[in-house]
């Protein structure tokens, strides 16, 4: 029962019993200590979904850190299509930039007035003589090591032409930045190609020779290792050699 005489309520006890709520952050109300998860949400849902949002991108980050991408899947003991799995090695990017390359090279001989058709014919049959011989040296070179491996020569073929790519950017930063656009941008997509190319032939190559029982510091699985180098180490000499005379 209130006193009459009292001109104004008492709110001490309102207040004490206050103390046990949270300010909610941003200031958009108080969230009981007690409050369930759903009811913490509704008191402030932009910074929970931003915290719920961040979360979720750091599992996946973890996820891929932690998953082996370099992979081909396979079923039934034979590898996936590459419709299928991103990994799988196929000639569309390849066969693609290795006419953009031919394109793109007659363009730049346009621009310096050396184009002519035999020069742009000995251009790609130089680009595609080069290929071919990367590609016998590849497969007479797993003949003498003895590797067991599942590559195939459509393999080769393909993840030897992705260096066009590469020769690509490198031509178009020249024609429009010079020869410091052209060294930076091919310099770049050199080191792109060769941690690829390890990458890549080290699964193909080193595994099988793992799965052989072959010691780790065996003279055989040295070869492989030195083979494994060679390979990606060619790659950025050739697409230097190929492009260095269409940069002036």
């Amino acid at each position: 029962m209130a006193d009459p005489h009292q001109l104004f309520d008492d709110t001490s006890s309102a207040q004490s019993r206050g103390y046990g709520a949270q300010r909610a952050p941003g200031g958009l109300g108080y969230v009981p200590a007690s409050a369930s998860p759903q009811e913490a949400f509704l008191a402030d849902p932009v910074s929970n979904m931003a915290m719920a949002y961040g979360s979720s991108l750091a599992a996946q980050g973890k996820e891929l850190v932690d998953k082996n991408d370099w992979e081909v899947q396979y079923q039934q003991d034979t590898p996936v299509a590459p419709r299928f799995d991103v990994n799988a090695p196929d000639l569309y990017i390849p066969a693609m930039a290795f006419i953009t390359y031919v394109l793109v090279a007659g363009l730049a001989l346009g621009t310096q007035d050396r184009f002519s058709p035999d020069l742009l014919g000995l251009q790609a049959s130089s680009a595609l003589a080069w290929l071919t011989l990367e590609v016998l040296a590849i497969l007479l070179s797993l003949y003498l090591v003895t590797v067991n491996t599942d590559l195939t020569t459509i393999d080769l073929v393909a993840f030897l032409g992705y260096k066009y790519v590469g020769m690509i950017g490198g031509v178009l930063m020249g024609l429009l930045f010079g020869k410091i656009g052209y060294y930076l941008v091919l310099g770049w997509c050199c080191v792109s190609i060769f941690v690829f190319m390890i990458r890549t032939l080290r699964l193909k190559i080193l595994a099988e020779a793992a799965a052989e029982g072959v010691p780790v510091r065996g003279a055989r699985n040295q070869l492989r290792m030195y083979l494994t180098m060679a390979v990606a180490a060619a790659q950025p000499l050739l697409m230097y050699w190929l492009t260095f005379h269409l940069v002036r």
